[in-house]
């Protein structure tokens, strides 16, 4: 049968199993109380001798729900016997929705610091079980300072992320909280990039970004976007210092000219 039950009153070649609605209503007591079956609502020939009835189903929190009776007979019987008892969704059936496995539905936020990620072969980032975020430790990958310039055998990363990759992180750190759209940064008196806590970072990723090292700051010890603001800026305690009075333009007199001899 399908996932999805459509009731309506085919007519049916077995005559005797089409006409057995009562055994199938009585059947359904086994499974729940009379009063929870409704009306017989359909039934489709499945094979030869073989019949399902519908009837609407009364329990609570079931609406557009079908009671099932699968009906058989031998071959020359003239006597229904019941083969399967079930409930199935109709096309107004509010389902679930379907069952995905832990290891698709699992986010990155989903992961906690002590969490052991499994190696998975069949990881859909994964090509020939190649990582294509990651390139080999001693292999030059374009101007970033991560690459190993000199590789000496047993030191440094056996794998470094790819340009690829490093393109992705960068553009996910700068669509953050952390990077320049964001209320924090309107209503920041100054950037980042002239903040006295901010750590920079190496590589590439220098250009853009640094490690905000405020412990008073919301941002701390994440990484923030040059163009990023709050209002833990380093200069936001200096006072302004006032002034005695308001310095004038100076006046320049161009019309009487003075000759100073040697």
């Amino acid at each position: 049968m399908s996932k999805r039950i459509v009731p309506g009153k085919k007519a049916v070649k077995d005559k005797i199993l089409g006409a057995a609605i009562d055994v199938a209503r009585e059947a359904l007591t086994d499974i729940t109380r009379p009063d929870r079956v409704g009306d017989h609502v359909g039934m489709v020939q499945e094979d030869e001798r073989l019949v399902t009835h519908a009837f609407e189903c009364l329990l609570p929190g079931y609406r557009g729900w079908y009671w099932t009776v699968s009906l058989v007979r031998a071959p020359r019987a003239k006597k229904a016997s019941v083969a399967e008892l079930s409930i199935l969704p109709g096309e107004d059936a509010l389902l679930a929705p379907d069952w995905v496995p832990w290891s698709d539905r699992l986010q990155p936020s989903d992961v906690n610091p002590s969490d052991r990620m499994p190696y998975n072969p069949n990881d859909p980032l994964l090509v020939a079980n190649v990582d294509p975020r990651l390139d080999q430790g001693y292999e030059t990958v374009g101007v970033d300072e991560d690459a190993i310039a000199a590789w000496e055998f047993g030191l440094g990363r056996a794998r470094i992320m790819s340009e690829k990759a490093r393109s992705q992180a960068y553009r996910r750190w700068y669509r953050s909280d952390a990077g320049p759209r964001n209320q924090a940064t309107r209503d920041a008196q100054a950037p980042c990039s002239t903040c006295g806590y901010l750590l920079h970072m190496g590589g590439s990723a220098r250009q853009l970004f640094g490690v905000c090292a405020n412990e008073w700051s919301a941002f701390d010890g994440r990484v923030v976007s040059m163009d990023h603001g709050c209002g833990s800026h380093s200069e936001t305690d200096v006072l302004q210092r006032e002034r005695l009075w308001e310095q004038a333009s100076p006046v320049i007199d161009d019309v009487d000219i003075e000759v100073a001899k040697q």
